[in-house]
């Protein structure tokens, strides 16, 4: 036999399978049993009392995002807004303080242009998908955004959420430059989705392990043990710049798409960059050809005196932008993704390699077009201007009132203070639970009729944008008081 019969015969041999049967289920369940429904569904809404929420919410227990699902029991049932207030179940009244997630800037009760257009697009077409056809909703709340956005921005794409919006600003860049890098801040917050988790800097990205590449963190200008060298602001923010571009060198300026950063970083502690910082960031990027993207879910609409956070850093201009919250003060999720005029004709001819099936949703938008004529036609931009000297004056007068306060930050009616302890130290790192005084300072704050979101040790205050001076100033006086808990709470630590 010839070696190379011999060889075909073993290849023959060595290529047959061995026997295998997959597994049978053996363990069937009932998955079509007949559906019972409680009658009490078919009773108005508002009709259940406190009791039947409470048991209702016993037996059909539900999962909370960003903290342990028991704590379901210790949030209160809200059944109705006004103004700035909110009402629980219990009649019990409530200023919102930080707009709940920095978002309800126009309050608890919406214009009625806004709720009768959410009715009327839901009565004439509740739904069009984008590839099947464009409603002129779509058409009039671009042109509108067109017209609102400077320079040669324009609206690109209305996903439903923030992180939405900057998963397709990700995708954008990253398709336009044909790079793979985005860089952003240790101290920041852009989402969790996938992307968008993993260019997040703060301590929520550890919750899915943060496998995704292609994502780098730096420093900005708010490191919190230790600072910058310098003698001055200037030299410290050039420092800054400094260590960033070297940064960018060493990954290597053609693998970086964008720099991704909020304008005024929101969750992380209300940090607007220092003077010339946010220029020069612009500068390095024009240098090395990489794209900025600004994050503007949380202060987008007005929050900062501005209609855009980047708006108060002179002469910086970006090439993506992303908003949400503000865009129909969340009385509907939606966001959008901006960016340059070259960029949207890149995609001219081809796909932008993101979609959602509720992508520019007609109902959403009938709900934005009708909030952004209201911010413009009322000049609540303007009213937050007025405001933002009392608003900064109480801010102050709380740090300095306070020995649990070791500094704050403002800018129009968004501010945030930082807290201490008696030894001057942050009372709570980001990988240990929060100090057992924020638990006494958080039934304070609800027992002063405050209701908001909480950060520690960054305590926030972010009023709805359509608060009075009278209402304000009587926000601060809660506050002041809740904090002197925080005072005693930190004091014996």
């Amino acid at each position: 036999m010839s070696a190379l019969h011999h060889a075909r015969r073993a290849v023959a041999r060595a290529g047959k399978k061995w026997p295998h049967v997959s597994p049978a289920l053996t363990q069937p369940k009932e998955n079509e049993a007949p559906i019972v429904i409680d009658k009490a569904h078919f009773e108005p809404m508002g009709s259940w009392s406190s009791e039947k929420m409470q048991s209702s919410q016993a037996e059909n227990p539900f999962i909370l995002t960003w903290v342990p699902g028991k704590n379901r029991d210790a949030i209160p049932h809200i059944s109705h807004g006004e103004g700035i207030y909110i009402f629980d179940s219990k009649g019990d009244k409530f200023i919102d303080w930080t707009s709940q997630a920095v978002c309800t800037n126009l309050g608890h009760d919406l214009p009625e242009t806004v709720v009768e257009a959410a009715a009327e697009q839901m009565r004439q077409l509740p739904f069009l998908y984008g590839g099947i056809g464009i409603p002129e909703v779509r058409i009039r709340t671009n042109q509108l955004m067109n017209e609102i956005l400077p320079g040669n921005l324009q609206a690109a794409v209305f996903p439903s959420s923030g992180a939405e919006a900057n998963e397709a600003g990700i995708m954008m860049a990253r398709r336009y430059t044909g790079r793979h890098k985005v860089m952003s801040w240790y101290r920041s917050y852009h989402g969790a989705t996938g992307n968008t988790l993993s260019s997040t800097g703060d301590m929520r990205r550890w919750y899915g392990k943060e496998q995704n590449a292609g994502f780098v963190k730096a420093f900005n200008p708010f490191p919190l043990f230790w600072d910058w060298a310098g003698d001055t602001e200037e030299e410290r923010t050039q420092q800054a710049l400094n260590m960033l571009e070297e940064q960018i060198l060493n990954e290597g300026p053609e693998t970086i798409a964008s720099i991704m950063t909020e304008s005024i970083v929101g969750a992380g502690g209300c940090l607007v960059m220092p003077p010339g910082y946010m220029q020069g960031v612009r500068a390095i990027c024009d240098k090395y050809g990489i794209l900025m993207h600004f994050d503007e879910v949380m202060v987008g609409f007005g929050r900062t005196g501005k209609f855009w956070g980047f708006q108060n850093y002179p002469g910086v201009m970006p090439d993506i932008v992303t908003a949400g919250k503000g865009i129909s003060s969340s009385s509907v999720p939606l966001s959008m993704t901006a960016c340059s005029k070259p960029i949207l004709d890149f995609f001219d001819d081809k796909p932008l390699g993101w979609g959602s099936t509720y992508q520019a949703h007609g109902v959403a938008l009938a709900c934005a077009y009708e909030n952004l004529k209201y911010l413009i036609k009322e000049d609540v931009i303007g009213h937050v201007q007025k405001l933002a000297p009392t608003f900064e004056a109480q801010m102050e007068r709380l740090t300095n009132n306070h020995e649990s306060i070791k500094q704050y930050r403002s800018v129009g009616l968004f501010g945030c203070m930082d807290v201490h302890d008696s030894s001057g130290n942050n009372p709570r790192l980001q990988h240990h639970p929060a100090h057992e005084a924020f638990a006494t300072y958080k039934k304070a704050y609800k027992a002063n009729g405050l209701v908001g979101l909480h950060r520690y040790p960054h305590i926030h205050v972010a009023p709805p944008l359509i608060i009075s001076e009278e209402e304000l100033l009587d926000g601060f006086e809660r506050h002041d008081a809740a904090l002197h808990s925080l005072d005693e709470a930190l004091a014996g630590n």
